[in-house]
């Protein structure tokens, strides 16, 4: 049985778990999305996506390895195997510290990347072991808006019209004022044609759903209200992770179409095929998320090379203390970067 800390009943794992989670937030942590983002952005506007991610895998790798956790790759570039490396399963870490779950994308919009367009991410997101949804490499439906309106307002069962109604009426504004997020893909054309039957607006996005997602926590900034429609699971894992410190509500719905997806959810524990997740299943208990920027968006710039100088632009969230930090970093030892 583990001990008790008497000044804050908690118990020696929670403090130890707790005190680690705390310096990764200040540091270690950015570190990780930072070396990602750096190396990717060496590869922007080259049209070679595959290069891009290989290099923003090899630097969160790296940088992973150095962190004093036991952490499991739950949410991956794939699994073992079909890919390389940071695959679902992989144990990553020094082993020195608690067990961790991890999900991450080492560089979110990878097509974004390689024609340097906006929003390409690198992200991950770090819990106690076992909060985050271990899910096969798959599609996700999904959908998401930001905090204050009442629990359980929009929901994946309703159409893209009752959604946007229900959203625009709780809102207090016509629907004519609500913009919804939607991936450009063919597989959206009905989605598309249901919401500007009902005069809504859209922004229609190439890439980057992670971006998608949380930019509708401030819609004010943004103009994005509600993301509707089919993405990847990882990237719902790492967004329903970011709305868990930030505020607001979302639903996925796992697409396991075929028997081959069915065996490979089923491995990992997964016996509903039809489950909808909130939120809070798909990320538990105290959630870190970090996100560094690749590219200019509307969440975050993108990393600058300026002579002897890069600047990255990150933003660090934790749900325990619903804090979110905007770090702005100037590398001098450009030597780290290689």
């Amino acid at each position: 049985m583990a001990k008790s800390n008497k000044k804050t009943g908690k118990s020696k794992g929670e403090s130890t778990l707790s005190a680690v989670l705390d310096r990764i937030l200040t540091l270690e942590i950015v570190r990780v999305t930072e070396r990602a983002a750096v190396a990717a952005a060496r590869q922007r506007g080259r049209g070679d996506e595959k290069a891009a991610d290989q290099a923003a895998v090899d630097a969160m790798r790296r940088e992973l390895n150095r962190l004093p956790i036991d952490g499991t790759v739950v949410i991956g570039e794939g699994e073992r195997d079909e890919a390389p490396m940071l695959y679902i399963g992989e144990e990553v870490g020094t082993k020195e510290g608690p067990k961790v779950d991890i999900a991450l994308d080492p560089l979110e919009g990878t097509t974004i990347c390689a024609k340097d367009l906006p929003n390409s991410l690198a992200v991950i997101a770090i819990a106690e072991g076992g909060s985050l949804l271990n899910a096969p490499d798959v599609y996700m439906d999904k959908i998401a808006i930001g905090p204050g309106y009442p629990a359980g307002l929009v929901k994946l069962d309703a159409t893209p019209a009752q959604n946007i109604k229900a959203l625009a009426k709780a809102k207090g504004v016509p629907v004519a004022e609500i913009t919804a997020c939607v991936l450009d893909r063919p597989r959206h054309a009905s989605i598309i044609e249901d919401i500007r039957a009902i005069g809504c607006g859209i922004r229609l996005i190439g890439d980057g759903d992670i971006a998608g997602v949380i930019h509708t926590t401030d819609p004010q900034e943004t103009g994005i209200d509600i993301y509707i429609g089919i993405g990847g699971a990882p990237e719902g894992v790492l967004a329903a992770a970011a709305l868990r410190c930030i505020g607001g509500q979302m639903e996925g719905r796992l697409i396991l179409d075929t028997d081959e997806k069915r065996k490979r959810a089923k491995k990992m524990g997964i016996d509903d095929f039809e489950r909808v997740y909130q939120m809070e299943e798909m990320a538990r208990g105290d959630v870190l998320f970090a996100a560094t920027g690749v590219t200019d968006g509307n969440l975050l710039s993108g990393v600058r090379f300026a002579g002897k100088t890069i600047t990255t632009e990150t933003v660090v969230m934790r749900s325990l203390t619903q804090t979110v930090r905007w770090i702005k970093a100037e590398h001098r030892m450009l030597s780290k970067f290689k």
